[in-house]
This record gives C-alpha cells, structure tokens and sequence, in this order.
C-alpha cells in the first residue's frame, strides 16, 4: 500500500508488521464510511503509546539531566507530553497527511488538529512498541524529544510547577490560576497545608505539603499531570 511505504519513509520506520502501522493512522471515523478495511480504530493504541511516551520521556530526563531535582523534573516532563508538543513531532514528519479520517472529520480540520495528531503520534509510537520493542521505540521518540528537552532547558523550561502551568494557561486563556488554601492541619510545629488550584472557577488539582508554598506547587503538578485531553 503505497499510503503505508510513504509514512514509513517519512517516519524513517520499517515495520515488520505493517498492519499495526495501519491501525495507528486509523481514526474511528474513517470507519463510518468504510465497511472491508482490515483493521479496526486507533484508540486502544494511544492508550499504549501515551504510557511508552511518559516512561521513554521520563527516563531520558533522569538519565540527561542528573542535577535536576523530581519536580524540575516533572515539569520538563509534563511540557513534552502535553497534546501541543506531541502535536508538534508530528507536524515535524507531516503524520497527518497518512491518517485516514471520515470525510466530516477532514472538512472539520482534523488533519491539522492538534489533539488529532497528539493520538496519531502516541498510536505509532505503540504500533512501533509493539512491533519491534521498547528499544526502537525509545530511539524513534528520543529523536523528537532530544531537540525540545535542550530548547526548553536553554529557555528556563525546567522552571516550577507553577511557573509552568501558568505559562501554559495563559498561552491559550487570559486565565490566572488561582491557588485556595482549603485546609491546615497539625500543631505549628509540623502544618500540613492543602490548597487546590483554580482555573476559571474548576479545580484542576489538589496538592498537599508543609508550607503554603510547597503545597500550591503540588497542586500545580497535579493540574499539569492532568492537562492532556487526549488521555
């Protein structure tokens, strides 16, 4: 098929089994409109391939940057994973010109949806898990994140929890988060502090610590490990 040579090429992968490559760029509604197509929708894959990309991306930080501390961590990691950067490695190999997609879901701009090549992207990522191993999977991935982990280190990406969900909250909404102490609990010697954060009146996380400051900043981690809609 000569949809599925052309992805391989453009993705630099070669799959043994280039069925589950075409279940990656399957998109549910393709399916609407057509009855004989071999294999079925990609969601289970995006399941997988969201899981492999937070490990691979989780180790490559661990392993590059041994002076960050978990929640410099954390943050960078949270920046890599979210629907926007996934988005982009696949705009970086054109992923969506292969997906096959309904007609409805092509004139809605599906093809240039972010969130649709976020799925795309995590399903070829466990189509090529699946086909040939964690190994191949690591390299193919790292090869995106390698480049935005530098740029994002080099442009202070690796900044606090709450830095980085403000920063990214604002790139879309003219929203603030906004960070509730909701309970303080214990003697004065040892308070422990629980604070949600608040974005356009929801609460998008809860976070728990010994201070006010170190409790607002778990509950930003805790909104950022949620942002991603695709999840």
């Amino acid at each position: 098929m000569s949809l599925l040579s052309d992805a391989q090429a453009t993705a630099q992968i070669n799959f043994n089994d280039e069925l589950l490559l075409l279940r990656a760029l399957t998109h549910r509604s393709y399916l609407n409109e057509v009855d004989d197509h071999p294999v079925t929708h990609n969601e289970r894959l995006e399941f997988l391939g969201d899981a492999v990309i937070d490990f691979i991306v989780g180790e490559h930080l661990f392993e590059t940057l041994p002076q960050r501390r978990e929640g410099e961590l954390s943050a960078l990691r949270a920046a890599l994973v979210r629907t926007e950067a996934l988005a982009t490695f696949a705009q970086q190999i054109s992923l969506g010109d292969f997906v096959l997609m309904g007609r409805g879901e092509e004139s809605s701009g599906g093809r240039s949806r972010a969130s649709l090549l976020a799925d795309v992207f995590e399903a070829v990522v466990a189509a090529l898990y699946l086909d040939q191993g964690m190994e191949a999977a690591r390299r193919w991935v790292t090869a995106f994140v390698a480049p935005m982990v530098q740029t994002l280190v080099n442009e202070g990406g690796s900044k606090d929890a709450k830095s980085l969900l403000q920063e990214i909250i604002q790139a879309e909404t003219a929203i603030t988060p906004i960070y509730e102490v909701v309970t303080v609990e214990g003697p004065d010697h040892e308070r422990i502090f629980t604070t949600h954060v608040l974005i356009d009146g929801e609460v998008r996380g809860v976070g728990r610590g010994r201070s006010k400051q170190l409790a607002a900043q778990a509950a930003a981690q805790a909104a950022l490990d949620a942002m991603n809609p695709h999840r």
